[in-house]
C-alpha cells in the first residue's frame, strides 16, 4: 500500500464537503428568508405585559386562569407570525388557537384538581413554546437593534411567568402546600414569587416548602442569572455588526 487515499475514499470525501455545504447554504437561505419576512416585536412585547399584567393582577379563578391561558395562545401565534416562522393565517395557528378553546372550554365546565393544576401547566407549555420561538427570532436578527432588545425583554419576562404557571400547576396537582409557611398562594402571589425568584431579590417573606418547589425555584434562579448574563454578552458582541454581513454568503 502507498498510504494514499483510494479514488473512492476522495470521492466520498469530496461528496461529503459538498453535502455539507449544501445543508449549510440551505440552512442560511431558511434563516434569511424568515428574517425577511419577520415583522416588529412591538406587538409581542404589549402582548407579554398584558398577560404578565393580568396574571399578576386579575385574583384566582376559572374564568381568570381560561383566560391567561387564551392569552398565551395568542402571543404564542403573534411570535410565530412576528418571526416569519408561519403565515397568520396558518393552519397550524388554527390548530393552536382550536386546542387553547378546548382547554379553556374545558376549565370553565369541569374545575376541580386536575383542572386547576392542569390550565397553568398548558399555559406554562405555550409560554415556553413561545420563548423559544422568539429567542429563534432575535438570533436571525444578526445584530443589535429594536426587534432583537424588544425579543429579548419579552423572553425575560416571559421567564417569570413559565415559573410562575409551572408553580401554579405544582400547587394545584400537589397534596402539600407549596410555599412553607402553609399556604399554596394565589396567583398574584406566585407571580411575585417568581419573579422576586428569577431575579435574586430574596426577599425571605415565602419559600417553597417541598422538593419539586425547591428545585424549581433553584432552576429559576440560576436560569435568570444566566440568562442575564449571556444575552448582555451576546448583544454586546453584535454591537456594530450590520445586517448585511450577517446574511452574507462566505
Amino acid at each position: 500500500m502507498s498510504g494514499r487515499p483510494s479514488t473512492a475514499a476522495a470521492q466520498r470525501v469530496a461528496q461529503g464537503a459538498v453535502r455539507g455545504r449544501k445543508r449549510e447554504s440551505a440552512e442560511k437561505s431558511s434563516r434569511v428568508r424568515r428574517l425577511r419576512a419577520s415583522h416588529s416585536y412591538g406587538l409581542v412585547l404589549v402582548l407579554i405585559v398584558a398577560a404578565f399584567l393580568f396574571a399578576a393582577a386579575v385574583p384566582d379563578g376559572r374564568w381568570g386562569n381560561s383566560i391567561l391561558v387564551l392569552l398565551q395562545c395568542a402571543t404564542l401565534v403573534c411570535a410565530l407570525w412576528t418571526s416569519g416562522v408561519t403565515a397568520l393565517t396558518s393552519h397550524w395557528n388554527a390548530v393552536l388557537v382550536a386546542a387553547a378553546c378546548v382547554a379553556a372550554i374545558s376549565n370553565l365546565l369541569t374545575g376541580g384538581r386536575l383542572a386547576t393544576g392542569g390550565t397553568p401547566l398548558i399555559a406554562g407549555l405555550l409560554t415556553a413554546a413561545t420563548v423559544v420561538v422568539i429567542a429563534r427570532g432575535v438570533v436571525d436578527q444578526g445584530e443589535v437593534n429594536k426587534q432583537s432588545v424588544r425579543g429579548s425583554i419579552g423572553i425575560y419576562i416571559l421567564l417569570g411567568l413559565l415559573f410562575a404557571f409551572l408553580y401554579g400547576a405544582v400547587a394545584g396537582l400537589g397534596s402539600t402546600p407549596l410555599f412553607a409557611q402553609g399556604t399554596d398562594g394565589t396567583r398574584p402571589l406566585r407571580v411575585y414569587f417568581s419573579f422576586v425568584t428569577l431575579t435574586t431579590l430574596g426577599y425571605g417573606d415565602y419559600s417553597p416548602a417541598g422538593t419539586i418547589g425547591q428545585s424549581l425555584a433553584i432552576v429559576e434562579a440560576l436560569t435568570g442569572q444566566i440568562y442575564l448574563v449571556t444575552v448582555v454578552a451576546l448583544l454586546v458582541s453584535r454591537i456594530g455588526q450590520g445586517r448585511n454581513d450577517s446574511l452574507s454568503p462566505d
